[in-house]
């Protein structure tokens, strides 16, 4: 199979009127369902490349789309030239194309147009694992954490995003009502798809947010009102947790890229190892789908943790 040339994803030019307008409404969906902002930014250019190809081989209707067409589609990522360094493809990188192409047709479905199945599998293994911090790397994340009114909020952000397993932008869209001590409840109002969920609080979380809540935040509100929960140096909401992370791994000598992310990898993975259920993890996690929490048993074997 011959491969041909793309454009990256946000600088194609689609010529079929049809696809160009999946293309925009698809974009306006995963804005519609909360999905991530670096989702909302890259699905779109993704799956541009793959409407692209389907112009290319002739396949200018969405009941054409067969098996058949995104089979040839993946075999041509498997092959095409890496654009950032030598070498194709690897295989964690040719399942965010299927997923995205899976997101595609669920659009299709859920907003009544025509679609397609893609139930295809992607054999061996994934060449990137997901970072995962060990249950050591973080009790020193933790003991990392400094005793002031910063330090404070830090073990309420590790509550939150280990203890609870939230996602970077759930956790930041957190107000102060949202959390319910007496019920150990945290109510997750704006999880991905404007889902709500109620996570659970208990134990060391449970101390964390509440001597947050009351040695920590009132001084950095200094008599502000503001709603939310976590607030920066100003009183306001906190827009970004990325650089106390980075400063938190520094401090506990963590030689690992990590993120607010990596913490809600970590917790599922270690839930999972300690025995609790897929389904549980699944509803912890607020994923919409169990495909979406099997990757940790995945990670779990690749990493031989």
């Amino acid at each position: 199979m011959k491969v041909k040339k793309h454009k990256a994803g946000n600088n194609l030019q689609l010529k079929n009127p049809l696809y160009i307008r999946l293309q925009a409404g698809f974009s306006e969906w995963l804005r519609i369902l909360n999905f991530e902002p670096s989702s909302q930014k890259y699905m779109p250019g993704l799956l541009g490349e793959f409407l692209s190809f389907l112009e290319e081989a002739g396949c200018n209707t969405i009941a054409e789309i067969q098996e058949k067409q995104i089979r040839e589609y993946l075999e041509y990522l498997s092959i095409r030239p890496n654009r950032k360094w030598e070498g194709g493809l690897s295989k964690n990188y040719i399942r965010k194309y299927l997923q995205v192409i899976r997101k595609f047709a669920r659009y299709l479905a859920e907003s009544g147009q025509e679609s397609f199945t893609a139930d295809i599998q992607i054999k061996g293994k994934a060449t990137n694992i997901k970072s995962i911090l060990t249950k050591a790397e973080i009790r020193k994340l933790y003991e990392a954490t400094a005793d002031d009114k910063l330090g404070l909020r830090d073990k309420a952000m590790l509550a939150l995003y280990y203890g609870c397993g939230l996602r970077k932008n759930e956790g930041l869209s957190l107000n102060v009502t949202d959390i319910l001590l007496d019920k150990e409840l945290v109510h997750v109002r704006k999880g991905k798809g404007y889902k709500e969920r109620y996570v659970p609080l208990a134990g060391a979380g449970k101390t964390d947010l509440e001597t947050y809540l009351n040695h920590s935040r009132p001084y950095l509100l200094n008599n502000r009102k503001e709603e939310a929960l976590l607030v920066n140096i100003s009183g306001k909401r906190l827009k970004t947790a990325f650089e106390r992370i980075q400063k938190l791994r520094a401090e506990a000598g963590i030689n690992k890229v990590i993120g607010l992310h990596t913490l809600r990898h970590s917790i599922a993975t270690h839930l999972l190892q300690s025995g609790m259920k897929l389904e549980q993890i699944q509803r912890f996690l607020g994923h919409s789908s169990l495909e979406s929490t099997q990757i940790y048993t995945h990670i779990i074997h690749e990493a031989g943790l």
